[in-house]
């Protein structure tokens, strides 16, 4: 009797101890990456980056690994796909060197996806082994939006990468949604072939109404009672309303840059001229 009892403590005691262990790297382990994200010291996060390489471009795999590595360490490198055909030819050059294992999934009826599926049922095996804490979908099809939401429930991160013709519950369902256009450098600045410098002028300080609405929204979540809003906590603002949003979508690299091209629509002051992360901004009263 006293030996059944011991083990049953004993097993039980394991079960708690693995439940913490869950709960420290998927809950904690989350927020200390929304952290970094949100502009704080980042710390290496595992990230599982699953590639459904029916919808995405092999050329540009080094800079969207690049890109993802802002948030931490690629511990997973998949691709999905049917290898025998000869869609997939182009990713087999960059396989080995960015270590990337390929998963192969045969279709098994014309017209069905079957690549979704097993980039699905793999990415909920890896998020209940607690192994990461952070997800990196790259695909521009909308049937990963559950997938996007589920991981999120349970507290873990989900990056997006795709193209600008991604649907946007997609986006939306991603704690962080990057367009490969920016990636590549495509921006969505107007053309000056023709115009005098006046010109130029006037359309670079001429802001576009959704940017506009976007940037006060955020700026009315981000405010603080003295009206000035610390940089960081805005772009997190920004983020938060719109996965999608990104300064080089505009032609800017930062956020700050940004903000400084309509000194029109925003004052900004760096508060600690030694410390880079102490820029708040403030709404111009109209």
């Amino acid at each position: 009797m006293r030996y059944i009892l011991r083990n049953t403590l004993m097993y039980n005691t394991w079960k708690i101890m693995r439940e913490v262990d869950y709960l420290t790297k998927t809950l904690i382990g989350g927020e200390d990456m929304k952290n970094s994200l949100n502009g704080e010291t980042p710390t290496q996060h595992r990230i599982a980056m699953l590639i459904d390489g029916d919808n995405a471009q092999p050329k540009l795999i080094e800079k969207m690994i690049r890109e993802t590595e802002k948030y931490g360490t690629i511990t997973i490198r998949r691709i999905y796909g049917d290898w025998t055909t000869q869609n997939m030819g182009g990713w087999k050059p960059t396989l080995h060197v960015h270590a990337i294992q390929p998963i192969q999934q045969f279709c098994y009826t014309t017209g069905k996806n079957a690549t979704d599926s097993a980039l699905i049922i793999e990415a909920m095996d890896i998020l209940h082994e607690g192994t990461v804490q952070g997800f990196c979908i790259v695909s521009s099809d909308s049937d990963f939006t559950r997938l996007a939401t589920r991981i999120r429930e349970e507290g873990s991160f989900v990056i997006g990468i795709g193209e600008k013709k991604t649907p946007k519950a997609f986006v939306k369902s991603c704690d962080i949604f990057v367009y490969t256009e920016n990636i590549i450098g495509e921006t969505i600045l107007p053309s000056f072939k023709g115009k005098t410098k006046a010109q130029v002028k006037k359309t670079m300080t001429k802001i576009d109404p959704k940017l506009k609405k976007l940037l006060i929204d955020a700026y009315d979540n981000a405010v603080q009672e003295d009206e000035w809003a610390h940089l960081s906590r805005l772009g997190e603002s920004l983020r938060k309303i719109d996965p999608g949003f990104d300064p080089r979508t505009y032609g800017h690299r930062q956020l700050s840059k940004l903000i400084k091209a309509y000194p029109n629509l925003f004052d900004i002051v760096q508060r600690d001229k030694n410390v880079t992360a102490s820029i708040y901004v403030k709404l111009k009263q109209s």
